[in-house]
């Protein structure tokens, strides 16, 4: 070989060997593992109803999905379930508490992944464990009478989650798939569909009608065959509006606009503002502000407002992801309202709402 030749050549290998696989339990194995009883399979039940009745406009309470951004610490997120759960009651007649249990983190490009994906926050992916820590989470939650939210960005965790959820999101980065349209199609809980990162609503509204039809899709059964499942589509779906590029779209026109569009798409006008991102413009402190502008909606009268969401936790703020220096209850993801704002906010809503 030319020696020229030889010197231009790598030294080691183009391609390295893939990592073998590990395996996972299958959806049935962790399912049995931890089982719902009858009572809280029923009560579950009961609650989608509830939403759905929100959604489908015949009972006139506000749904709101309240939580942490993303789930790091199950002591915390339990704590914090607690606390929600006792100030629930208090608030019944006008407000549907619902619980943000986010174990997925979707990423701009790279990051912590969220508690199904590395529970140890080390970047060890022991996704075996994510599952099972996140299923027990979401059935301790809902034991304690809270309806539980997620957002279901990896499709082929649907299975381990999806009887224990009364309230799903899609997320603006993946509300045009195909594959969570489908997803969405065949779930018993509502789902909400955010409107695109740029502040486009068709999007959200294809996709929710979209997911109101039938589908036959690549799936995977209860004991982890690839299967084929038929849908009969989901009619519980809405639109959340959480702003884009950096503008909010909660104010009246964006919700008249809004609305006028489902009207026009054959769609329920029952839309949730996200008080959270664009529409804060990345300011947590400032979801109080569109919180209370969508309380003055709904008191002159504006009846698309069904629900609003809140990015909030034990403490106000966030940390960055330093195991072992971690402060209690305070979000690793985006920066959230501490509880006593967010206890304060909730009383207020129900007040006004009365």
């Amino acid at each position: 070989m030319n020696a020229s030749l030889a010197a231009a050549l790598p030294t080691e290998p183009l391609h390295r060997a893939a990592a073998p696989a590990r395996p996972l339990p299958t959806p049935g194995e962790l399912r049995r593992e931890l089982p719902l009883s009858p009572a809280l399979a029923a009560r579950i039940e009961a609650q989608r109803h509830a939403i759905h009745e929100i959604l489908a406009g015949r009972d006139d309470r506000l749904l709101v999905v309240v939580g942490p951004c993303s789930i790091h610490d199950p002591e915390a997120a339990l704590e914090y379930a607690r606390r929600l759960a006792e100030l629930a009651p208090c608030i019944s007649d006008r407000l549907l508490t619902v619980m943000r249990v986010y174990v997925e983190k979707p990423r701009t490009t790279v990051g912590w992944k969220g508690l199904a994906y590395d529970p140890d926050l080390d970047g060890s992916g022991d996704m075996a464990r994510g599952l099972a820590v996140s299923r027990r989470l979401m059935r301790e939650v809902a034991e304690l009478g809270l309806p539980v939210a997620t957002e279901l960005l990896q499709p082929m965790l649907s299975p381990y989650l999806e009887d224990l959820l009364s309230w799903v999101a899609i997320g603006a980065r993946t509300t045009e798939s195909q594959l969570h349209r489908e997803l969405a199609s065949g779930l018993e809980a509502a789902v909400g569909f955010k409107n695109a990162t740029s502040g486009d609503i068709g999007v959200a509204l294809d996709a929710m009608r979209a997911a109101a039809h039938p589908h036959s899709h690549f799936a995977m059964d209860p004991e982890g065959r690839p299967a084929i499942r038929d849908t009969a589509g989901n009619p519980h779906t809405q639109l959340v509006l959480r702003g884009g590029h950096g503008e909010p779209n909660y104010q009246a026109p964006h919700v008249h606009a809004a609305r006028r569009a489902l009207e026009d798409a054959g769609l329920s006008p029952r839309l949730m503002v996200d008080c959270s991102h664009a529409n804060a413009r990345k300011d947590h402190r400032r979801q109080s502000e569109v919180l209370l502008d969508v309380l003055a909606q709904r008191q002159a009268g504006e009846t698309a407002l069904a629900g609003l969401m809140l990015e909030s936790h034990l403490h106000e703020g966030k940390q960055p992801l330093q195991p072992g220096r971690l402060r209690h209850g305070v979000s690793v993801t985006d920066a959230c309202l501490g509880w006593e704002t967010t206890e304060h906010l909730l009383l207020t809503a129900a007040e006004r709402l009365r």
